[in-house]
């Protein structure tokens, strides 16, 4: 069985594990520090799903710090419409706001604070290719 599990960079691992808990509703599963005490790798579940963090050492820079999106992590979830008030609550930037998609979902989006660009979702209708086709005429 093959899946995808996104692996994110943090320059503060460990103010993200608190931050995507509160604000996403992520899990901590696991975590591993260095002598140091730094987090130097963990991973979180939702839903079914799961994230990889990690801290990249000195030659990496945020999101944030770079001053352009790098990615963007999509999530499915039970329901969007809480689920964005609660990440709204948390502080995330608002990029957009719950909206019904031709492809399906209604979806928002947001950056967390070191500038990851998270998209969350909830399936709301199904859509073959031919009404999508339709759509784009």
């Amino acid at each position: 069985m093959s899946r995808v599990v996104p692996y994110l960079l943090y320059e503060d691992v460990g103010a993200a594990l608190e931050w995507l808990s509160r604000a996403f509703g992520f899990r901590e599963r696991l975590r591993f520090e260095d002598d140091g005490g730094a987090i130097t790798h963990a991973e979180m579940e939702v839903e079914g799903g799961e994230i990889m963090l990690g801290h990249p050492g000195p030659d990496y820079r945020s999101p944030k710090r770079l001053g352009q999106t790098t990615q963007l992590v999509h999530v499915q979830v039970d329901d969007v419409d809480a689920h964005f008030e609660t990440a709204k609550q948390a502080g995330a930037e608002i990029v957009s706001q719950p909206e019904d998609q031709a492809y399906g979902d209604r979806r928002y989006d947001v950056k967390d604070p070191e500038g990851h660009l998270w998209s969350f979702a909830q399936r709301v209708r199904d859509v073959s290719p031919q009404d999508w086709g339709a759509t784009q005429a």
